[in-house]
């Protein structure tokens, strides 16, 4: 009885677990499934992205970051944000203080360190949200469409989500106005 109740908690031990967990790598920062690995130009990634039919989101990071653990351990996991970036995201993540070189759509290359810097991020994590296209000479930050510095609940990072999907940009809607209408109730 004893080994047979071992086997089953033995069993059960991944639920008790934190299920939403995701693992780090060895730069510290979490590595979601959904995460791609790329060479860091931002060229290329905007290309493929396209390809894809999704959108380039730039993710900006750091070891050790609260508010980073928060985003990926109760924010990203939510079934309905996990889907939608899944479905309409091509996410690269940049680390705050690491040494890997971007190069920026204007054909700067940098440290991700140095090319923050250049941005102006500040604090982690921030989301910067690219268009299809970016003009010439732009840099990602110029080109940016929406970029969000903090953890955000479920339900601001879902609007976030699906106003850039849905180009809520470009006719005029500010995203507060957006997120606020999608709060009130309807009757």
């Amino acid at each position: 009885m004893r080994r047979m109740l071992a086997t089953v908690a033995l069993a059960l031990l991944p639920l008790a677990s934190p299920a939403l967990a995701v693992e780090l790598g060895d730069d510290g920062l979490h590595k979601p499934t959904w995460l791609r690995e790329t060479f860091k130009d931002l060229r290329e990634d905007l290309a493929e992205a396209n390809a894809e039919g999704k959108r380039l989101l730039v993710i900006v990071e750091q070891r050790g970051c609260i508010y980073c653990t928060k985003m990926h351990e109760e924010v990203f996991p939510d079934p309905a944000i996990d889907a939608l970036i899944r479905d309409s995201y091509f996410v690269v993540q940049m680390n705050l203080f690491g040494d890997v070189g971007v190069t920026d759509f204007d054909g700067t290359v940098l440290p991700e360190k140095d090319m923050a810097v250049r941005w102006g991020v500040m604090f982690t994590p921030t989301m910067i949200f690219l268009p299809e296209q970016v003009p010439e000479g732009q840099t990602a930050a110029e080109a940016s469409v929406a970029l969000m510095p903090g953890a955000f609940g479920k339900g601001t990072t879902e609007a976030l989500l699906t106003w850039v999907r849905d180009h809520g940009y470009e006719n005029g809607e500010h995203f507060q106005k957006y997120l606020a209408s999608r709060m009130v109730p309807a009757n």
